[in-house]
């Protein structure tokens, strides 16, 4: 039987190596692929939070016109009140004037008032729509990561390593087999 060398050693070393770089890479792409996922959680979480406040914004906008309405129709019961408390001919004139600027301002703010309450939850939903984009890609880049490949990749990458340095100790008789030369011996019993 042939003696162990130095050149067998560095050989198991680094096969041992490859084993342990392989496993690295296992695990690395599995954490990557956890981590994508995670993030794509978040993304949707984010997401719905994003639509419950477009909600949010139309509805507060709604009760905010509403207001505004109110507002505008008690001005007008007012003015037609005092107009028709000092004997003022409502469907005439300046009061019939005054009435319809009263309806029509009322009807400008209520307008601007929805307006800016349909941009900003049009906001809020492009926001949303931005994270279920970040979620989708972050799900395609999850399925993407084959931690199988990483590994096999990785194990590949060692084993041509370890046959390249193989070769060239056995080229030069480094190894404990008894070859010299580049050739092979054959264990003996």
């Amino acid at each position: 039987m042939d003696s162990f060398s130095g050149g067998d050693a560095s050989l198991g070393l680094q096969g041992i190596g490859g084993i342990i770089s392989m496993m690295g890479a296992y695990v690395g792409a599995q954490g990557q692929k956890s981590n994508l996922r995670a993030q794509a959680d978040i993304a949707d979480i984010n997401a719905a939070t994003a639509e419950r406040s477009a909600q949010a914004t139309l509805l507060a906008g709604q009760r905010e016109e509403q207001r505004s309405m109110l507002a505008t129709a008690n001005l007008k019961s007012s003015q037609q009140a005092g107009f028709a408390a000092n004997g003022i001919d409502l469907g005439e004139g300046s009061a019939a004037r005054t009435l319809t600027s009263t309806d029509v301002m009322g009807k400008i703010d209520a307008n601007t008032i929805a307006a800016n309450a349909v941009r900003s939850a049009w906001g809020f939903r492009t926001q949303a729509t931005n994270y279920e984009n970040e979620a989708l890609t972050k799900r395609a880049g999850a399925s993407a990561i084959s931690p199988g490949m990483a590994a096999a990749s990785s194990l590949l990458t060692s084993a041509g390593s370890v046959a390249s340095n193989w070769y060239a100790l056995n080229k030069a008789g480094a190894l404990g087999n008894g070859s010299t030369g580049g050739h092979t011996a054959y264990w003996k019993s």
